[in-house]
């Protein structure tokens, strides 16, 4: 029998959709958790009680996975932003990798297709914490090779939003490339 190994595209129990509206009380909620559903309602058209049911039920059925603090990076120390290819022998995803997750400087690890193995997103203090992150990241076995990517300015960077461009699907079916905002 096949072990899940993780929860990205994990199935939902919830029978019912993802409507506009839970669309636009996910976006809200991903600009400010803390919004009153009286706000919330407001905002989609509902009364409070009604979005109260609806963010339960986005909860339960695990659409909203928790909500939590965004913290100010630079405030903490960590203004260096890098992003780390990684290429290894074998399967990328070894227990010695997933250890990074115990350095609260390691924000992401993915996957990925490509020209390398695996995407690491990490918030160091400075350039010498990046020279020490690599260090252990060779001293992993089957680790052949790093290519890193240091952020020098960040133009957008957001919590998942709800909603889904009807623009970015038209594109895909009419070919259409065009960028207009």
């Amino acid at each position: 029998m096949a072990k899940e190994t993780n929860d990205v595209r994990r199935t939902r129990s919830d029978p019912r959709p993802i409507d506009q509206i839970d669309r636009r009380i996910l976006s809200a909620l991903a600009q400010d958790a803390e919004r009153s559903f009286q706000d919330l309602g407001a905002l989609v058209g509902l009364s409070a009680p009604a979005v109260h049911e609806r963010v339960k039920r986005l909860k339960s059925n695990g659409r909203i996975k928790g909500t939590v603090a965004l913290i100010d990076p630079v405030a903490l120390g960590k203004s260096f932003l890098a992003f780390i290819h990684v290429d290894v022998r074998g399967f990328g995803k070894t227990d010695p990798i997933m250890a990074l997750e115990r350095f609260p400087e390691v924000e992401e690890i993915h996957g990925v297709a490509g020209d390398t193995c695996l995407l690491i997103k990490v918030r160091l203090r400075d350039g010498m914490a990046m020279e020490r992150l690599l260090e252990r990241l060779y001293a992993v076995p089957n680790v052949v090779t790093t290519r890193s990517y240091v952020v020098l300015s960040t133009y957008l960077e957001r919590p998942i939003q709800g909603g889904i461009s009807d623009e970015l699907t038209a594109e895909l079916t009419t070919g259409n490339t065009a960028v207009n905002p």
